[in-house]
């Protein structure tokens, strides 16, 4: 059989064989050969910024850096300038991976890595899902996605599916016609695997438990599900692996950066050690012992295209008493849920579905630094945001427009500008949040 998945990689232009192996040999360091790689990776990505990322040299200006806690703590407000302001010498669009950030925190922007460094999270992908014994190249993939609605985006994601070997559930409306029919699918469909969003695959579990039906029951080829973006609680989980009758991997990414934690093979979370150093620092920047909270600061170790150098992710987090250098362990993270609106015909839809609305909507000009929408009835909603400029009419249009499209026609939205935004007693913004 082709590896289609590592074809598609390599022929867009991600060296993943030499990213593979590398990976490979970062993995079978012993503990003191790690240390050493980690010292020099972090002093390289600094040097490499210093000499060739404007942003990052007037960031630290004249200041003298003795030693790493001397350098600046990035956030996305730091970070929001035009992307052509933010690129390092010798990159342009033609030349590397851009995204923009889901702003499941409030606060989306764009980015780019470089194509080896986004070769390495794939190769990292690969290793993490393959300890559950998933092949990107073989196994069948049940997707609990978004999707864009437009003809040529749609088309483009759908063509992507078919290369990766997925097959796409879109989550924006999760109404029990819906989820019977994603019901069917797993009837006939030899799936090995789900991925997703958390507050979707919850719901499917919810509808198969009022149903009586246990996934694996009916799909006998499912290995594992492995849930994303949102929280998992305790009682979820629960949910999940009675219904699914299989593993249930919490995985937790930043489409910035990478995948920062995945649970292994002893249920734990470990921290990916190989392509991120991984901080938890207190108000006033400083490393907290492990076993104590603190906010998730995290530096990528390989991407030159961007410098994400002590990054402040916007999470709060606890790294375990028996974490090493080589293996932390992630024994907690706080924050990072997403509600789901009820919507007047009775759909329900995730909170992040406002993500693919408002994504579409959001340029690269830095103006909308950060928003918030809040449902206060069953048809109406406030959005909230922050920007240099007010929103103008027909941004305004275009956003009334897409949520016609992507959720249902005849809801109300009241937009209004703040000098800043609510945020949780945790410091974190709620991007959507139902008061009913």
């Amino acid at each position: 059989m082709i590896r289609l998945f590592d074809l598609s990689l390599q022929l867009n232009g991600f060296p993943i064989k030499e990213a593979k192996t590398e990976l490979d040999k970062i993995v079978h360091f012993s503990e003191e050969e790690y240390v050493s790689f980690l010292e020099n990776k972090k002093k390289q990505i600094v040097d490499f910024h210093l000499n060739n990322n404007s942003f990052y040299s007037d960031l630290i200006g004249n200041k003298k850096i003795e030693n790493w806690n001397d350098l600046p703590i990035l956030n996305k407000q730091n970070l929001q300038k035009p992307l052509e302001e933010r690129l390092s010498k010798g990159y342009s669009k033609k030349n590397i991976y851009l995204n923009k950030t889901s702003g499941s925190s409030g606060t989306p922007f764009v980015f780019a890595k470089d194509k080896y460094s986004h070769a390495l999270t794939w190769a990292s992908n690969i290793m993490r899902f393959g300890w559950f014994g998933i092949d990107f190249n073989h196994s069948y993939q049940a997707r609990f996605y978004g999707i864009p609605m437009d003809f040529l985006g749609y088309q483009k994601e759908r063509f992507k599916d078919f290369l990766t070997h997925r097959f796409r559930f879109p989550v924006f409306d999760l109404s029990d016609e819906v989820l019977e029919k994603f019901l069917q699918k797993f009837k006939s469909k030899k799936f090995d695997y789900i991925n997703g969003y958390t507050s979707s695959i919850v719901l499917f579990a919810k509808f198969l438990e009022q149903k009586n039906i246990i996934l694996k029951e009916i799909c006998p080829t499912l290995k594992a599900c492995f849930v994303t973006s949102e929280m998992l609680f305790e009682m979820d989980k629960i949910l999940l692996e009675k219904q699914f009758g299989i593993p249930i991997i919490s995985e937790y990414g930043a489409s910035e950066l990478d995948l920062i934690a995945f649970e292994n093979l002893e249920g734990e979370w470990q921290v990916n050690s190989e392509t991120l150093f991984v901080e938890i620092l207190d108000e006033n920047n400083n490393p907290v012992p492990h076993g104590t909270k603190g906010k998730i600061v995290i530096t990528s170790l390989f991407n030159k295209a961007n410098p994400f150098i002590r990054y402040e992710i916007g999470d709060i987090g606890i790294l375990d008493e028996k974490s090493t250098p080589q293996k932390p362990i992630l024994k907690k993270l706080i924050g990072r849920t997403n509600d789901i609106a009820i919507l007047p015909s009775g759909k329900k839809s995730p909170g992040l579905t406002f993500y693919y609305v408002t994504k579409s909507i959001i340029e690269d000009d830095g103006n909308v630094k950060e928003f918030i929408i809040k449902q206060t009835k069953l048809d109406t909603f406030e959005i909230e945001y922050v920007a240099d400029a007010a929103l103008v009419s027909e941004q305004i249009q275009k956003i009334k427009e897409a949520i016609d499209l992507y959720l249902e026609p005849n809801l109300n939205f009241t937009f209004t500008k703040k000098t800043i935004l609510e945020r949780t007693n945790r410091g974190k913004l709620k991007q959507f949040k139902s008061y009913l």
